[in-house]
């Protein structure tokens, strides 16, 4: 009898008939079985046993999974209803935490149909050694993620480039071209060839006084005049009389008409310093610039930069000379809001530079898709704004996330 018996397990092994341990998918299996309690819930038992209430969800996967195919279990079909006697299947903590881990993943990264789609983005700057044009670069990347399309990206302070790089998206057929405009003498052949070609062409941050005649959808950005018209009253408000405004590109009709609205409503002296030849390519030799400026005119207050990076320069140059002229920049950065903060700067205009970038992708995405168009013939505006130390604070983190 006994050898009979062992006989008949061998059978039940080779056969599979014996019960094993359950596994199954998703790296889960019973550590333990839990039997309910009277006054026991889902949350109460995963905090007895993981230290945690909202791991439930790895008992309940478990449990659903063993029930397939031993009907000791009961499959847990409500998380909120589970009855005495009922049988749990609980995985270890660390099988449970992977699991969470892979289910966050899974919420946080949902699939986006892909369009088949590509825009280019041509800008006048090199957004990788450019804190403000990282910034739009990154919307425009994070709205291609979100609307399913490829985006190629680049930029050149040189027009001449900026114009060949347009050439190159019109050779290679994209789907939509988003552009600057800070010359746009230099950059009109090539926008109207794009728009003749039947691509459609967005364009940002500058140009709004001349993307209607070059035959673009619509204009995103801020209008620089009224910008710089607001920079004007808070200097006026804050008791200066002279003001530097620091242009650090040449033939950038923005920044000229920055100046023109801090001129229009300032009620002291501005003059305008050039410093396009070391610009934000060499911010050691504009900082140097900036310094032996305000050393050769004591009767400089004021000092408004046009990009984040001369900001730094600019306030580095007034350390370095013990000034205390009073510093405001256009655009934001970490290292701007950290000034803000510290009361280094009395405050800075934001256009917020990320929906620069964001925007006309989906715009273009839905011009493509669905022939829709935005902005009834008007700009979009995504500025201007004013940033004290006041409300620093509220958009700091974000602009360490790159997004502001």
């Amino acid at each position: 009898m006994k050898k009979l018996l062992i006989v008949l397990l061998v059978l039940f092994v080779m056969t599979g008939l014996v019960p094993q341990p359950h596994a199954f998918a998703q790296g889960l299996s019973c550590d333990q079985n839990v039997v309910v309690q009277a006054d026991d819930w889902l949350s109460k038992i995963s905090e007895k046993v993981y230290g945690d209430p909202l791991a439930f969800t790895a008992i309940v996967e478990a449990t659903n999974q063993v029930a397939a195919t031993d009907n000791s279990y009961a499959a847990i079909n409500n998380p909120d209803v589970i009855e005495v006697g009922q049988k749990l299947c609980v995985p270890s903590a660390e099988q449970a935490a992977a699991f969470l881990t892979g289910q966050g993943a899974a919420m946080a990264a949902p699939q986006v149909a892909q369009t088949g789609l590509v825009i280019g983005l041509a800008v006048h700057s090199n957004p990788a050694t450019d804190s403000f044009w990282g910034v739009v670069e990154k919307g425009a990347k994070d709205g291609a993620a979100a609307m399913g399309v490829e985006l190629k990206s680049g930029g050149s302070s040189d027009p001449n480039e900026q114009a060949q790089l347009v050439e190159t998206y019109i050779a290679d057929k994209v789907n939509g071209i988003i552009v600057s405009l800070a010359n746009p003498d230099a950059l009109k052949d090539s926008v109207q060839k794009a728009v003749a070609a039947g691509i459609p062409v967005i364009t940002i941050n500058s140009g709004v006084d001349v993307y209607k005649e070059l035959g673009a959808l619509t204009h995103v950005g801020q209008t620089e005049f009224v910008a710089g018209q607001g920079a004007g009253e808070q200097f006026s408000k804050a008791g200066a009389t002279k003001v530097l405004c620091v242009i650090h590109e040449e033939a950038n009709i923005g920044l000229e008409e920055r100046c023109d609205g801090l001129t229009d409503t300032f009620s002291g002296t501005v003059e305008r310093f050039n410093v396009a030849t070391t610009g934000t390519r060499d911010i050691a030799g504009t900082l140097a610039t900036i310094q032996d400026k305000l050393i050769a005119d004591s009767a400089i207050d004021g000092i408004l930069t046009l990009n984040p990076d001369i900001a730094g320069a600019a306030l580095d140059a007034i350390k370095a000379q013990g000034g205390a002229q009073k510093l405001a920049t256009f655009d934001l950065s970490p290292a701007v809001l950290d000034a803000l903060t510290a009361g280094d700067m009395l405050f800075a205009i934001d256009q917020q530079q990320y929906l620069q970038g964001y925007l006309p992708v989906v715009f273009l995405t839905l011009y493509n898709t669905n022939l829709n168009t935005v902005g009834g013939g008007l700009p979009v505006l995504t500025g201007p704004g004013i940033v004290t130390a006041d409300n620093a604070a509220a958009v700091k983190d974000l602009a360490a996330k790159g997004t502001r």
